[in-house]
């Protein structure tokens, strides 16, 4: 079995440290990648911490993986040798299931997590980015376009798909007025997208410390949510809010911006349930939504996209020997506006 090398999480309060495993062999209809550039995701750290409770160690996290083709299997037709190509936040799914559709796999059952799942034998464990290689079927494995740099293209995987789906779905552009609340890894790729397709981009944050980057990334609008008048200001502005933080709000509030037959969509994953007063929701008949990443279909869609318009992250590379203290630099939102992983400094 082909052996890589990575950084792991063994226990839920320990750092990651260097770690040597197994990759499975590769079947006929596998890709096997030599990983150049994995992003940092506010997932990654859920898991290795155990705050879903669902830790399974040693974890390789990483599901933001840019790299290039170094074999194909016999039944590969879609990759060759020297490809640029992704992988994102699952590696396979149930392709036999009654209920299987490609353009919502993501919600479908059988979903095969990059990292912290066991693969569809039921006995080999994923593991993700943080390594040098990987061995993912066909059918999960992504073109990403010439002209994108491979390290700012790695969170695309994640964060670029996860607000990409969101904004599909309840029909941005012209016209449109929406709401981006929080400036961060997610939310400033709901800027770029959004402005691209050519809706009308509100960024709502707490402070107005990033201003100059959400106006330059593409907003009409910044505004401050410490400030009681921006609510009042902005009250049923908005045809779509889409929430990436995960930290407390005041959800009635927020509700407030939506416009009648509106919606609030949830990408972000608070810890505590959200507190909603029906009256929130009943006079202006709004709605309140979630949205989870994107199938592959969408996700190479969104890569197509973002090929077009010349989108990808904001990054700051770092070494593998700094991911702990990226991880603390994340809880403290001080990056902008996403971590990403020379893999090469694995051989430092």
């Amino acid at each position: 079995m082909p052996i890589a090398k990575g950084y792991a999480a063994t226990d839920a309060s320990k750092p990651l440290t260097p770690f040597t495993f197994e990759r499975r062999d590769p079947n006929p209809d596998d890709v096997v990648i030599d990983i150049k550039f994995a992003g940092i995701c506010h997932s990654d750290i859920h898991t290795v911490r155990n705050e879903w409770k669902n830790a399974v160690y040693p974890i390789v996290p990483g599901h933001e993986i840019a790299g290039i083709v170094s074999a194909v299997g016999s039944a590969v037709t879609k990759f060759k040798v020297g490809d640029r190509v992704g992988v994102g936040c699952f590696v396979d799914s149930c392709v036999g299931c009654a209920t299987r559709d490609v353009d919502r796999e993501q919600y479908m059952p059988g979903l095969v997590g990059t990292y912290n799942e066991f693969e569809a034998d039921g006995k080999t464990r994923t593991q993700g980015g943080y390594s040098d290689s990987i061995v993912v079927k066909e059918g999960y494995v992504m073109n990403i376009p010439d002209n994108l740099p491979l390290d700012a293209s790695a969170p695309l995987l994640c964060a670029g798909i996860t607000l990409y789906s969101p904004l599909r779905h309840w029909n941005a552009g012209p016209g449109k007025k929406i709401a981006i609340v929080g400036m961060g890894g997610l939310g400033h790729m709901g800027v770029k997208l959004g402005a691209a397709m050519g809706a009308e981009i509100t960024v709502l944050s707490q402070s107005l410390s990033k201003k100059e980057d959400g106006l330059k990334l593409g907003a009409k609008e910044y505004y401050a949510t410490n400030d009681p008048a921006t609510f009042q200001k902005l009250a049923g502005a908005f045809d779509l809010v889409i929430c990436t933080v995960s930290a407390e709000i005041d959800w009635n509030a927020y509700l407030g911006l939506v416009k009648v037959d509106g919606a609030f969509v949830v990408v972000g994953a608070p810890e505590n349930p959200i507190p909603v007063h029906a009256f929130s929701l009943i006079p202006g008949r709004k709605s309140i939504s979630g949205s989870m990443i994107g199938s592959i279909k969408e996700t190479q869609e969104m890569l197509d996209f973002c090929g077009e318009h010349n989108i990808v992250s904001e990054i700051e590379t770092i070494n593998i020997q700094q991911v702990n203290e990226a991880y603390e630099r994340v809880l403290k939102s001080d990056v902008r506006y996403r971590f990403v992983i020379d893999i090469a400094s694995l051989a430092a």
